[in-house]
Order: C-alpha cells, then sequence, then structure tokens
C-alpha cells in the first residue's frame, strides 16, 4: 500500500465527507492505493455515525477508531500509528485546514527525495495575532531546542512520515508537537520541510486554547531531559547535587574558621548558629544530598526498566 492517511479528530461532523471525497479525489487522479484511518477522540456529535457511513460506502478503504471519551491528539495519532499499513503515512488535520492536495508532493519527498519525515509550514496563516504571535515564539524555542534549525512550525498536523518512523516513535501526553524531536532522538535525521497551503477554517471552531502553549513549553522542557538524561539520570541529578554539597561543606567550613580566627585574634566573635551563612550551607548540603539521592535511585530505576537496551538498529548483516 503507498500512503495511509491518519485523521484525528474532534467533533467535526460536518467536516468529514468534504474531507474524504477530497482525498478520494487526489488519491485517484495520482493512482494511489491508500487508506484512510479515521481516529474518533470521544466526540459528542454524529462524527462516529459518518464514519461509518463512509465506511460503508469505500470499504476496506476506510477504517475507524473510536475512543470512549476524549484523551487527546497525542493518544490518537499513536494509535493511527499502530495501524497504519501504507509505506508513507500522512497525517492532517479534520478540520478542511490542511489541504489534500498537498499529499502527492509530501509522498515524493519521502520516496523520491529519501526523507524520513516532512513537516508542513503554513507559511501564510488564516489565525488571529493571539495564537500567531505565541506560535512564532514557541516554535523557536523547539528549534533551539530541539537542534532541528530547518523546521519553522513543528506543530503543524500535516506530516508525512516513512512507516519505519512510526512504528519506532512512541508518541505519549501531548508530544504530537514534539515528533520531529522524537524521531531525531530515534536516528530518523532526514527531516525536510514543505511550504503548505492554510485554509481559513469552514465549519465549528478550534479545539485548542491558549493553555497548549504552556503546555507545550513543559513538554519541551520534559522531552529535552530525557532524551538527555533519561537513561543517566545520575549524570544530571549526581552532579547537581554533589556541586551544591560541596559548596554548602566549604561554606560550614568558612563560617568555622573565621570564628576561629576572630578568638585566636582576640577580636569580637559570634557563635557559628547565629550567622545566617550557616544556616544557607546547611540547606546548600541538604539539597545537594538530596539531589544525589535521586539520581541514586532515578540510575536504579533506569536500570530495570524494560527499554533500557531499546536502541533503534538500522539494519544488520
Amino acid at each position: 500500500m503507498d500512503i495511509s492517511v491518519i485523521i484525528p479528530l474532534f467533533n467535526e461532523e460536518e467536516s468529514l465527507p468534504e474531507l474524504y471525497n477530497w482525498i478520494e479525489k487526489v488519491m485517484r487522479t495520482n493512482n494511489f492505493s491508500y487508506e484512510v484511518i479515521f481516529v474518533n477522540d470521544g466526540s459528542t456529535d454524529r462524527s462516529w455515525e459518518v464514519i461509518e457511513q463512509l465506511k460503508a460506502q469505500a470499504g476496506n478503504r476506510v477504517k475507524g477508531i473510536k475512543f470512549r471519551r476524549n484523551y487527546g491528539k497525542s493518544p490518537a495519532l499513536y494509535c493511527g500509528f499502530r495501524e497504519a499499513q501504507g509505506n508513507v503515512v500522512i497525517t492532517m488535520d479534520a478540520d478542511l485546514q490542511d489541504s489534500p492536495d498537498e499529499i502527492p508532493s509530501l509522498y515524493h519527498m519521502i520516496i523520491e527525495q529519501n526523507y524520513d519525515l516532512v513537516s508542513g509550514w503554513k507559511q501564510k496563516r488564516y489565525d488571529p495575532l493571539t495564537k500567531t504571535i505565541p506560535t512564532k515564539l514557541f516554535n523557536a524555542t523547539a528549534r533551539k531546542v530541539s537542534g532541528i534549525k530547518n523546521l519553522h512550525d513543528f506543530n503543524c498536523g500535516l506530516k508525512a512520515y516513512r512507516r519505519e518512523v512510526i512504528k519506532n516513535i512512541e508518541v505519549y501526553g501531548e508530544m504530537h508537537r514534539y515528533i520531529p524531536y522524537l524521531a531525531k532522538n530515534a536516528g530518523f535525521k532526514r527531516i525536510g520541510e514543505k511550504t503548505v497551503q492554510h485554509q481559513a477554517r469552514k465549519y465549528g471552531t478550534t479545539k485548542f486554547g491558549l493553555s497548549r502553549f504552556v503546555n507545550g513549553y513543559l513538554d519541551l522542557v520534559s522531552l529535552w531531559f530525557l532524551s538527555k538524561f533519561g537513561i543517566k539520570p545520575m549524570h544530571f541529578f549526581g552532579l547537581l547535587g554533589s556541586l551544591m554539597f560541596l559548596l554548602g561543606f566549604i561554606s560550614v567550613i568558612v563560617v568555622g574558621a573565621s570564628k576561629l580566627y576572630n578568638m585566636y585574634n582576640g577580636m569580637p566573635y559570634h557563635l557559628v548558629t547565629e550567622s545566617p551563612y550557616f544556616y544557607l550551607s546547611l540547606t546548600a548540603m541538604i539539597i545537594g544530598t538530596q539531589l544525589f539521592l535521586a539520581g541514586f535511585l532515578g540510575e536504579l530505576i533506569s536500570r530495570n526498566a524494560p527499554e533500557r537496551n531499546n536502541y533503534q538498529i538500522e539494519e544488520s548483516i
């Protein structure tokens, strides 16, 4: 099979027939063998009934996955990736803001130009400034942290993947924003970008609020930490804890030596416990010890994790 199209959705009953007909037209024009996987993320409208109708009309070319409740876009993509059988996997949103006309060029970038992943870039957007400005800041931060300098829009729902990519990464929580980063960490470094058309929303309203930007930054910090220290937590917590303990220990010695110096030279002095620096030093030593123990416990957990030796092997002979 040439292409699997994965479409996560939540309350998009009006757009689904038009979207599928558009996809079908593109596929037939280009003689692609394909499947369309709709992942109904706990919709409360008639979205699932529409998917059942499309399934009855199209047969095996349409697949549907229905969640009992709303889990989010990442779980929807995870389940779609698990079912996908196409050599190239395309993801797009269900709100008709992503154009299926982009599918052929995305497909050829994967097959002919040998990219592992191609992300869309909606260079001209039909969104208010309250959305576009935070998006620019978010993407600038993501480029800096991930080291993927050539992507302008990490969160674009329109992406193309070589099948090996989606079978070797795990999308969880709200990590769908960072799939290129996940792919890079899994060893898939041929990541490209294509300028795509952004269309104004035709039906319904957006399902995302400003909270996604806050969550996005928190997820980025988590992903960065896991990629750097996920299997070696002692290198982070142990080093930081040792430095804090050493700083506190030296400070205690300085406070005590200062008192002894004043005593032996007949100068006025105070009890060590009267100095605020003494308590700051003790606090630093305690926190340093706790951080070191956290690294030690993290190391024990990491060494017993089932995926500790889950390495990405490209080929063997």
